[in-house]
């Protein structure tokens, strides 16, 4: 059996980072920045007022000086005044700040009521003001060629704000990844359809495209096949024009493995050692026009999909899409004791409650517990050497 550290090198190998495109500055949230910004623009670009106020001569005003206003200067003013000895200008915030003023006085240590009202001929200052004194001075946030917005970015709103502010209107931006999920398997019949003798409800393609979509990719395609041949294959021929083809089920030693009946020569069919998700496959498919199309196959089992997506698929799909592959984890205590298999790794979900971790089902790792793994807060992961946790115990555990 491979370790899953050796099983993960192998997956992680199939792939390298997706091209990047030229994105709207608006859009693109969660991918991440290719290049590094540079300012195009220093932030603020000019000098200007951070209250609403006059603009005056710090050393013209005492308490209650009396200045004679030669303008107003209003936000996105296409021209200001220049204040000279004894003079004034009224002044609004973000509105870029005259020649000759050194400081703002505040509306409020004035003599001049708050909100629209006439300009006034003076104005009288209540109170002294310092030089520079509510002045924002051009590049006091950015400098022009400043690299604030580094390679390797997480895309957000701030950012695209940060990239509008310093003068850009489109960011190169990888590319999200796109993913084609196929479910196999005889017995699956669609959410909310009625069963059948031996029939069960999908919830694989549902659990794999939720967490696709949740770690950044975009689900170009998600079909539910059964196990004949030649419906794979048909589903194969579309879902390899997505970057990544999922399959789940047909990947272990059955005699109604389609997965492995159709693929096994370029995917490489394997066993790991983790519980759950022991049978794994990786390789690549190859197109008609020649592209080779990585592929995972995951297990059947609903909970072993869910496992291997957490320790396959999503640092397969942060290594396309260029953000952090890492998995944090923390040690907490055991409230509720389990056993374990000799010689796997296992993964089994937990809820977190004031005195630590306990299996979120009586049964434990069970694969098909599918039911109940939405109120688990995670897994915890428990050694190969270790067949039994006990009460007090701590253990390593990955939150959802």
């Amino acid at each position: 059996m491979l370790t899953i550290e050796q099983h993960l090198e192998r997956v992680l190998a199939l792939v390298g980072q997706l091209p990047a495109e030229q994105t709207p500055i608006g859009d693109g949230v969660g991918r991440v920045l290719a290049d590094g910004l540079a300012a195009r623009l220093a932030v603020p670009p000019f000098d200007n007022s951070s209250m609403d106020g006059f603009a005056v001569r710090s050393a013209d005003v005492r308490q209650g000086a009396r200045l004679r206003i030669v303008g107003d200067i209003p936000a996105g003013a296409l021209s200001v005044p220049t204040v000279g000895e004894g003079e004034a200008a009224r002044i609004m915030t973000g509105a870029p700040f005259p020649p000759g003023a050194d400081a703002v006085a505040q509306v409020e240590i004035t003599d001049q009521p708050m909100g629209a009202v006439a300009l006034p001929e003076s104005v009288q200052i209540l109170e002294s003001v310092a030089p520079g004194q509510f002045i924002r001075r051009a590049g006091d946030d950015v400098a022009v060629g400043d690299v604030v917005l580094p390679a390797g970015l997480r895309w957000t709103p701030a950012a695209g704000a940060s990239a509008a502010s310093m003068g850009y209107a489109e960011v190169p931006l990888i590319r999200r990844p796109r993913v084609a999920i196929v479910a196999t398997g005889a017995e699956l019949v669609a959410a909310g359809q009625p069963l059948g003798f031996g029939q069960i409800p999908d919830s694989n393609s549902v659990l794999l495209a939720g967490l696709c979509r949740g770690w950044g990719a975009d689900v170009a395609l998600s079909q539910v096949v059964d196990d004949d041949p030649d419906s794979f294959v048909a589903a194969l021929s579309q879902a390899t024009a997505a970057d990544l083809v999922l399959t789940t089920g047909g990947v272990s030693v059955g005699a109604f493995e389609v997965v492995r009946l159709v693929t096994e020569g370029t995917v490489e069919f394997v066993q790991v050692a983790m519980q759950p998700g022991k049978p794994q496959a990786a390789g690549t498919l190859r197109t008609e026009d020649g592209r080779r199309v990585p592929m995972i196959g995951l297990p059947g089992n609903p909970v072993s999909v869910c496992v291997s997506a957490w320790a396959f698929v999503r640092p397969v799909l942060a290594k396309l899409g260029g953000w952090s592959g890492e998995w944090p984890s923390e040690q907490l205590p055991v409230a509720a004791g389990w056993s374990g298999p000799s010689g796997r790794r296992q993964f089994i979900p937990v809820v977190i409650g004031p005195d630590g971790v306990a299996p979120s089902h009586r049964l434990g790792s069970g694969s098909h517990l599918i039911a109940s793994l939405a109120v688990a807060d995670g897994f915890a992961v428990v050694p190969e050497e270790v067949t039994r946790v006990e009460v007090g115990d701590t253990v390593a555990v990955h939150r959802f």
